[in-house]
């Protein structure tokens, strides 16, 4: 009865059911085989309700809403090109840093790709850039910022794994620097193998943008200044973020009207975070339950018998973890796999805040790797291409996006420079 239950759950869940159905009936079927009160569950709803960062996650999902939803895009755009659309590939590089610096705030690819995909892809192709690599590069940009303060992706992690997120927002800085540059040199390469045009440097465009952006730059500086210089916690961060757009976007630049647009905005916030917390909440209590029933002790056990060295062992974990990529979301892959890999990294002698970003660079990469990569479907419906048309256009930016992640794999100094 039990096979045949889970055999149920697992047919519906790949039949299309919302995954925190699939999530509570495992955890209901988890309680009633070890003959345990499903109100237990709900002891996992409580600690999750105690996290101090819990806050946090809606007040910068909000924030980037509003974000996306106002002007700030242009105004990005705009001073990045400015700034760097002189130099060889420079156009390319405004869509990186641009896409980056969104994902970093909303959190999600798919606002990014939505809200810059439709201004960047005719700008690109103005400028001489080749369709397949415009799709390309749009494509996966939109996952770019997840390792930059303060992703959601981040935050969700910490309150899941118990790691301290200020750790993980400088861990994060120069693995997602790396990959900035490192997907920049591949644009400079390509601008100068097809003869993109490149437009003349003028001070007058820059300065014009930066009166228009300053405010808009100011924003990831203050965050980043205000956590680590221990002026604010997380929560006020978010909370000082969410006041600061609202003055950005609705006095100062007045692109959004308080009582015509901000209740859609928010609508939209909520529907993007309750989705989160509602997949958090009950998946919470089956990893917990999958825990007290000893299952990563086994999968360690077994991993014991079979790898000899901590060199195997991440190789096997990135091997394991592109594949998750491609099967779930960021999201749920967080609160489902992390308690599971925890305790094995540690036996190894992993870091928790190395392999967090480990965690995350390779689900970044997942969201553009069929079957499932959210990238490649919103892309689709956003540029009106087939997926596996984006997937070839994305091919040569995924291979760049695997060597940096075995870099920073086997280079933890890259993630652990601030414990010097």
């Amino acid at each position: 009865m039990i096979g045949l239950l889970v055999i149920i759950i697992i047919l519906f869940a790949l039949l299309g059911i919302p995954l925190f159905i699939a999530l509570a009936g495992g955890s209901l079927l988890a309680t009633w085989q070890a003959g345990l009160d499903p109100a237990l569950l709900a002891v996992e709803l409580n600690r999750l309700a105690a996290s101090p960062y819990l806050a946090a996650i809606p007040l910068f999902t909000f924030a980037g809403v509003v974000l996306a939803g106002g002007g700030a895009p242009q105004r990005m755009i705009q001073l990045f090109n400015a700034l760097v659309g002189w130099l060889p590939g420079g156009m390319a590089a405004v869509a990186l840093t641009s896409c980056a610096f969104f994902t970093a705030f909303s959190g999600a690819s798919g606002v990014t790709i939505l809200a810059l995909g439709g201004l960047m892809f005719p700008m690109l192709l103005r400028a001489g850039y080749g369709e397949r690599f415009n799709l390309g590069l749009l494509t996966t940009s939109g996952s770019l910022g997840l390792l930059f303060p303060p992703s959601l992706a981040i935050l969700l992690y910490g309150i899941v794994s118990g790691v301290s997120i200020d750790q993980l927002f400088l861990a994060g800085l120069v693995p997602g620097l790396l990959l900035l540059v490192v997907l920049g040199v591949y644009c400079m390469y390509h601008c100068s193998c097809t003869a993109v045009p490149r437009h003349q440097f003028s001070m007058t465009p820059l300065l014009k943008a930066l009166r228009e952006g300053i405010w808009d730059l100011l924003l990831p500086v203050s965050i980043i200044v205000g956590i680590f210089g221990g002026f604010v916690t997380i929560s006020e961060a978010a909370a000082c973020t969410a006041v600061y757009v609202l003055v950005l976007e609705g006095i100062i630049h007045r692109e959004i009207h308080f009582t015509r647009q901000l209740p859609a905005l928010m609508k939209d916030a909520a529907i993007l975070v309750g989705s989160i917390l509602i997949i958090l909440s009950v998946a919470m209590g089956l990893t917990n339950l999958l825990i007290d029933a000893q299952l990563p002790m086994k999968i360690l056990g077994w991993i014991e018998q079979h790898i000899e060295s901590e060199l195997q062992f991440l190789i096997l974990l990135n091997v394991f973890l592109l594949i998750v990529g491609c099967m779930m979301d960021i999201f749920s892959a967080t609160v489902v796999v992390v308690p599971l890999i925890l305790p094995i990294a540690a036996s190894y002698g992993i870091h928790p805040v190395h392999l967090g970003i480990i965690f995350l660079a390779n689900l970044e990469i997942g969201y553009s790797t069929p079957p499932v990569g959210i990238n490649l479907f919103i892309a689709s419906q956003r540029f009106g291409r087939p997926v596996l048309s984006l997937f070839r256009a994305a091919l040569p930016f995924l291979l760049l996006m695997i060597l940096w992640l075995a870099l920073i794999t086997y280079v933890p100094y890259l993630t652990l420079w601030w414990l010097d």
